[in-house]
């Protein structure tokens, strides 16, 4: 019974270092990626639509994203939809492809992202930890309703916590990997 609740919770965990590995994903660290437009969405014929749902996104250049769109006319949709986004890039527009390119970040900007990449990875550790504590409650009621001994109940709460320290570690390390992306120069 206990199994159940602990593989729920590391499956919950490895959802939210997913997500956190997405949200460092869309960051932008000086280097140009695909990524970077996910959160981009184009009014295509009246619906909110990825932009790489309706272009081919390629990075020719590290510094350089290119955008083709499968329907011409959907250029300045594109184009209109970048500019309006938090990016903070403008795009080129040659009248059959957008060329985006990415500008070396500052050194002001760059300590700016660190914090920002430090604050995610603290709200995903907060969600972890929400995620430990929903174990150990759903295991605590286990052994109130006589299902589970309390020698049950502890072994499962030390299992618990030696699968978020686990975890705790690997948003650490994403963390510093990113963090040194994003200071590379």
């Amino acid at each position: 019974m206990t199994t159940e609740v602990i593989n729920g919770a590391e499956d919950k965990l490895k959802k939210s270092l997913d997500a956190l590995k997405k949200e460092y994903g869309t960051l932008r660290a000086g280097r140009a990626a695909p990524s970077l437009l996910d959160k981009v969405m184009v009014d295509y014929y009246g619906t909110q639509t990825p932009v790489n749902q309706i272009a081919n996104v390629t990075v020719p250049e590290p510094r350089m994203i290119m955008i083709k769109p499968y329907e011409k006319k959907s250029l300045k949709d594109i184009e209109r939809a970048i500019q309006k986004s938090d990016l903070g890039l403008t795009p080129n527009s040659d009248g059959v492809a957008i060329r985006l390119t990415i500008p070396q970040p500052t050194q002001e900007r760059r300590k700016e992202l660190v914090k920002v990449v430090g604050k995610k990875a603290e709200e995903t550790k907060v969600a972890m930890r929400n995620i430990r504590r929903d174990g150990n409650e759903a295991i605590k009621k286990l052994e109130k309703d006589k299902k589970i001994t309390e020698d049950d109940r502890k072994d499962a709460q030390d299992q618990m916590q030696k699968l978020l320290d686990k975890y705790i570690k690997l948003v650490d390390s994403t963390k510093a990997a990113k963090e040194k992306e994003v200071m590379e120069v």
